[in-house]
């Protein structure tokens, strides 16, 4: 695939990830107790839509990351893991919740009912993010592929993922901000990553027209 194909698609699927992340987000802050089961079903629903697009565009992200310079190969593979895994781990949390929601017989409030979630849409999500986080931004900057902030921001980012880390010593209350299952740990730091993911989807597309490093030495003199 042309590089420049692989920029826009890359960028367009990490635009469709941040903008479903971005539907799902508020359905959360809907109703102040157990919500309805379709409000639950529809943001599990959009998430899963979004994490299906998350898995494209880290394995398109490799295939830039290694078109741009082959000796980086290594971290592309890394970003594509921890993606991967990431995915995989909030799939089996949406699996969990969804299962529970289908199955009682009355409303209930999943992020409180189903202690299996805790720490991993909590502690367990938030390294696996600033590790992913980490591997991007540092192979954004050994490559040149995007503008410094691009690589600056998910190092930031990275940092403040794995701050959220011990929040599982801190209890299972949803309305407080630094606890496993907290609106911080969770909540917002989902808020923050999508919006982050959407500047960069969107400097990923914008980034097609410009040639890496890589590509402009490989052009004849």
């Amino acid at each position: 695939m042309h590089e420049n194909v692989a920029r826009r698609l890359t960028g367009l699927v990490g635009i469709a990830t941040a903008v479903a992340f971005i539907v799902e987000v508020p359905l959360y802050f809907i109703y102040s107790g157990p919500p309805p089961d379709a409000n639950v079903l529809a943001r599990l629903l959009i998430g899963i839509l979004a994490l299906a697009f998350l898995l494209v565009f880290v394995t398109a992200f490799r295939e830039l990351v290694k078109k741009a310079n082959p000796a980086y190969e290594w971290v592309g593979t890394l970003v594509f893991a921890t993606g991967l895994v990431y995915a995989t781990v909030t799939l089996v949390s949406s699996g969990l919740e969804a299962g529970a929601v289908i199955a009682a017989d009355h409303s209930i409030d999943p992020t409180i009912t189903v202690s299996g979630t805790y720490i991993l849409y909590g502690s367990i999500d938030r390294i696996l993010l600033a590790l992913f986080l980490t591997a991007v931004g540092y192979g954004i900057s050994r490559t040149d592929l995007l503008p410094k902030w691009t690589n600056r921001s998910a190092f930031v980012l990275g940092g403040v993922n794995l701050a959220f880390v011990p929040s599982l010593f801190f209890g299972n209350t949803p309305a407080h901000f630094y606890a496993a299952n907290g609106w911080g740990t969770t909540a917002l730091m989902g808020a923050i990553f999508s919006y982050w993911m959407l500047a960069l989807g969107i400097s990923l597309y914008r980034s097609a027209t410009r040639r890496t490093p890589a590509a402009a030495q490989a052009l004849p003199h």
